[in-house]
């Protein structure tokens, strides 16, 4: 198994896909997809650690791309791209689509890359935080079951 992040990059521009996969594909797995629906597609069949999306898209917006796939994808963690000043679309996003992060395109390598790592950072300590609560429910439901044989005899 490859310990690199998998990350679905949405656009429904052609060029930004090969774009991106071009320039992060040795770094992560990427995943791409042309519109929220193929996007959802891939989620459904693919564990994904990051969604990276662009905002304006016939059909279906980030925003609501994002906001559609929570109840079943919510462990990814959120970037939402726009190339326009869209204040509303940046709070519905932070507000509705549970964004990671904001950035403006033409999106910068290096701040991406950054936003990416520190996004997979949060990522892991959800992801291990859940499990170690995990774990300690399992302790925590063991140690009653001894307590209640010890009542018992």
């Amino acid at each position: 198994m490859s310990d690199k992040i998998n990350i679905l990059y949405v656009d429904d521009e052609q060029n930004n896909l090969v774009s991106f996969k071009a320039t992060f594909r040795m770094k992560y797995n990427v995943f791409t997809a042309i519109s929220g629906e193929e996007a959802i597609k891939i989620l459904d069949n693919n564990p994904i650690d990051i969604i990276i999306t662009d905002q304006r898209m016939p059909n279906m917006t980030g925003v609501e791309f994002l906001e559609s796939i929570l109840e079943k994808h919510m462990e990814p963690m959120r970037i939402l791209l726009t190339g326009y000043a869209d204040l509303n679309a940046v709070i519905d996003a932070v507000n509705k689509g549970k964004i990671f992060h904001y950035l403006t395109k033409p999106w910068n390598e290096e701040e991406l890359d950054l936003t990416i790592q520190r996004a997979y950072d949060v990522y892991k300590l959800r992801k291990d935080e859940k499990e170690l609560t995990e774990k300690l429910g399992v302790t925590n439901a063991q140690l009653e079951f001894l307590l209640r044989q010890q009542l018992l005899s």
